[in-house]
């Protein structure tokens, strides 16, 4: 068992890389084999970021005593060789994203998986993607598992048709090159000043630096910042988001809610290592804490401003971005564990939120479909029925009580968006709040006050744009009773009873986040862990770990 169980930190990436590469190959009349590959897929995904939560928690002491998976590509040792690592962090990310990924495949098979070409494969890739971003233990597969990610992304950002999609998608693709080319430099110069692209070796060789190269080391340190907050959608380089999110197909959208968390992950990721160092601006408050809070004034704003409830859904994605790297740029570690709460419940509500959004639009007597159009290119249904009957057609049987469903999910949704009582956004909302006051041992600094004031603004805002968007969707218009599938109501409900057992078990997923938090804060355990990790042809000599 414990042989099996040392090839899992490497699993995520395997997994949707080989059944990515399968689903190429196997052709669409096949689809029901390909949906059953792809939900296999994902599940073992699950399953295997489950076990590595309890891998993490110290439930496997004797195969890594530090609590941390350590995997070594090609039996290398590290700096030397690829290396991809779990910790607590990586294992929480791993866990939510397959999570998300099994909800939205579900949503997908309704009729948007067929609404453009090889969206199952592309689907894969852009979860080994993430996967590989939360594992990865150097800088430069960092970067290789980033542009995975948007290589997919932007195959599913097309995925339909329509010009507003094709449009608003060229804008993300030309934005995302900008900052992958920014990556790519600020590694260059990492690697040319350091000489090691590992994560826990660099955390060592940035303390001996001296003065020239030091500066030279914070100047791409800056830059590789710069890189990673485009990709957190953070003020002012998030104009491309609200467009390409909204005109994204409902799945696509939802499931892009952690695409923006991957920039903010690897800014906590760096930071946290190269904290005994004395971590460069870009990885510290001097940067993220106004910058986030600067996001944060800006998805207020734009959230009051948003007339269609897609763009409302995507302003609240910029809001949780600029929450978090607010958050995270407060002193010290009382804001981490609230804030990667947060970071959980703000990614299922927003998901349940896009693809409850597009259910919503099919009770609407005009418009009641947002793809007619790739609905009839891809031969979907027949072109000559009228919009109800297309919309019938394709969506199936009609689940009990529509509306109901619609009406007491979109509330739900609502609620965990803008962070009212009883579900998680407000517990996430209030821990951070009350954290944020904590930062300081005599008063509350002004930096605290700015951040609970923007975050109660943000709130109100969210309640207002929320409120009349459902005025406006199910009591302004004309509404007819929409018929829905299983497979649409599903995961659009686990996604929010996701929020509800978030409230309900607040407590032990609080401890387990703030340890999460404090096992950052010690970054000495992630270093020993990798850098003492002895290969299988010592171990097997008798060496150890």
């Amino acid at each position: 068992m414990n042989a099996l169980l040392t090839h899992f930190p490497i699993l995520p990436v395997v997994i949707p890389l080989v059944v990515g590469g399968l689903l190429i190959v196997i052709k669409d009349t096949h689809r029901h084999f390909r949906l059953a590959l792809s939900f296999a897929s994902i599940a073992l995904q699950l399953a295997v970021a489950i076990q590595l939560l309890f891998i993490t928690s110290g439930y496997q002491p004797d195969l890594w005593p530090y609590q941390v998976a350590v995997y070594l590509l090609g039996d290398w040792p590290a700096p030397f060789g690829i290396v991809a690592v779990a910790d607590r962090l990586a294992a929480v990310m791993l866990t939510l994203t397959a999570f998300l990924g099994l909800t939205v495949l579900m949503y997908s098979t309704a009729r948007w998986d067929r609404a453009g070409v090889h969206f199952l494969p592309l689907f894969q890739f852009l979860l080994m993607g993430l996967n590989g971003a939360f594992l990865t233990g150097d800088l430069f597969n960092l970067f290789v598992f980033f542009e995975v990610m948007l290589a997919a992304s932007y195959g599913l950002m097309l995925h339909g048709s329509g010009e507003m999609r094709v449009t608003s998608g060229l804008h993300y693709i030309a934005v995302n090159l900008v900052a992958s080319l920014l990556l790519l430099i600020a590694i260059a110069l990492i690697y040319g000043v350091t000489g090691t692209l590992n994560m826990a070796d660099l955390a060592i060789r940035a303390g001996e630096l001296q003065a020239g190269d030091r500066r030279l080391f914070e100047t791409a340190a800056a830059i590789l910042g710069v890189a990673f907050l485009i990709k957190a959608a953070a003020w002012p380089l998030n104009f491309w988001l609200a467009p390409a999110y909204a005109n994204a197909c409902p799945p696509v959208a939802a499931v892009f809610c952690i695409m923006t968390k991957v920039g903010i992950y690897a800014l906590l990721r760096l930071g946290s290592l190269l904290q005994p160092t004395g971590a460069p601006a870009a990885f510290g408050g001097e940067w993220m804490y106004p910058v986030g809070l600067a996001t944060l004034i800006f998805g207020t704003i734009g959230i009051l401003a948003a007339y269609h409830a897609e763009r409302v859904a995507s302003y609240c994605v910029i809001i949780s971005a600029g929450t978090l790297l607010s958050a995270l740029g407060m002193p010290g570690v009382a804001m981490t564990g609230p804030a990667l709460f947060y970071l959980i419940s703000s990614v299922v509500a927003t998901a349940a939120f896009f693809l409850l959004l597009e259910m919503v639009e099919r009770t609407r007597s005009v418009g009641a479909d947002i793809l007619a159009v790739s609905m009839e290119a891809f031969d979907l249904d027949d072109p000559d029925a009228n919009l109800s009957e297309r919309t019938d057609t394709v969506v199936g049987v009609a689940i009990p009580a529509a509306m109901a469903f619609l009406g007491l999910s979109f509330i739900a949704s609502a609620i965990l968006i803008a962070g009212l009582p009883p579900l998680s956004g407000f517990v996430a909302k209030f821990s951070l709040l009350s954290a944020a006051f904590q930062t300081s041992e005599t008063m509350p600094s002004m930096a605290a006050w700015f951040l609970v004031g923007a975050v109660l603004f943000a709130s109100l805002a969210a309640i207002l744009a929320l409120a009349r968007t459902g005025i406006r969707l199910f009591w302004a218009n004309e509404t007819v009773t929409p018929r829905l599938r299983v497979s649409e109501a599903t995961p659009v409900a686990a996604l929010v009873f996701a929020g509800i057992a978030l409230a309900i078990w607040a407590g032990p997923v609080l401890d387990f986040m703030n340890e999460t938090a404090i096992s950052l804060d010690n970054p000495e355990t992630y270093i020993d862990a990798v850098l003492s990790h002895d290969p299988v042809r010592k171990l097997g000599n008798g060496g150890g770990s």
